[in-house]
């Protein structure tokens, strides 16, 4: 059994460093043609070096900066995306940020950052995927789907997180955003799901990880005492992108090493 993504084109957003990094390379080795989203500037270094550990690889991509959090460079995302590979099979909702803060200091704009790029993102993208799903239709050489969206949501979709309420209230909105579009548009074969990390090892959460005490605090919140890679999550998406899940729409699916099965209360809590 082989997973295939041969003759499809996949956006991944965020996907210059971190879990995004670990699902564009899980995707191309699938055989799909990349599109590397990052988000600045401050990023196209990193976006040309994952697009190259593509391509050395075999696979095929290029490099795309938009701001998900925009309305007008999304939508000039997907139309240039298009015009160049004709049309988008997948999208990977995977941009996302955090700016932490306890809830009486929080900013609105720290507020409104998070939920622009974590929630409002994945809503603009996944319209302008779904426009062009519905407009090519099925294409039984492609897939025999007639479109996949994959939202990168979190453990914190249903635990809650003090000192990160921006954070975690996108999250927990995600759930619904993508269930939503799951029963929206399930008639028209078009595959909605989520993939909640727990802790995987990024730059985004290096203070959990970058030293042995961080990390051995760490662990005492995972049952399977490792920390996740990218590639973990890459693995997931890249079978849920494949028609192997054919039947597999509108789940959160948790990889996690059993962390929402609330490690703490192993002993009685």
């Amino acid at each position: 059994m082989k997973i295939s993504l041969h003759n499809q084109v996949a956006v991944v957003t965020g996907a210059s460093s971190g879990i995004g990094s670990g699902i564009a390379k899980s995707i191309a080795s699938a055989g799909a043609t990349v599109i590397v989203n990052h988000s600045s500037e401050r990023s196209v270094d990193e976006a040309k070096a994952v697009l190259k550990e593509i391509t050395d690889a075999g696979g095929n991509g290029i490099t795309y900066q938009c701001d998900v959090s925009k309305e007008d460079q999304v939508m000039k995302m997907f139309q240039d995306v298009v015009s160049q590979f004709g049309t988008v099979d997948i999208l990977i909702n995977n941009a996302g940020v955090q700016k932490d803060a306890k809830f009486t200091e929080m900013t609105i704009d720290q507020w409104n950052t998070v939920i622009g790029i974590n929630l409002t993102g994945q809503f603009l993208c996944a319209r302008e995927a779904i426009k062009e799903f519905l407009r090519r239709g099925i294409d039984p050489s492609r897939s025999v789907a007639c479109g996949k969206i994959i939202h990168i949501s979190s453990v914190h979709e249903i635990i809650p997180w003090a000192g990160h309420a921006n954070y975690a209230s996108s999250k927990g909105a995600i759930k619904m955003l993508m269930q939503t579009l799951a029963q929206e548009y399930g008639a028209d074969k078009i595959r909605v799901n989520s993939i909640c990390p727990g802790a995987i090892q990024t730059p985004i959460n290096k203070d959990a990880w970058s030293t042995p005490e961080a990390l051995n605090s760490l662990l005492n919140l995972i049952p399977y005492n490792r920390i996740g890679q990218p590639e973990d999550i890459g693995n997931l998406a890249a079978f849920l992108a494949s028609d192997l899940a054919d039947y597999i729409t509108g789940a959160s699916i948790f990889v996690d090493g059993g962390m929402t099965t609330f490690e703490s209360f192993s002993t009685g809590g």
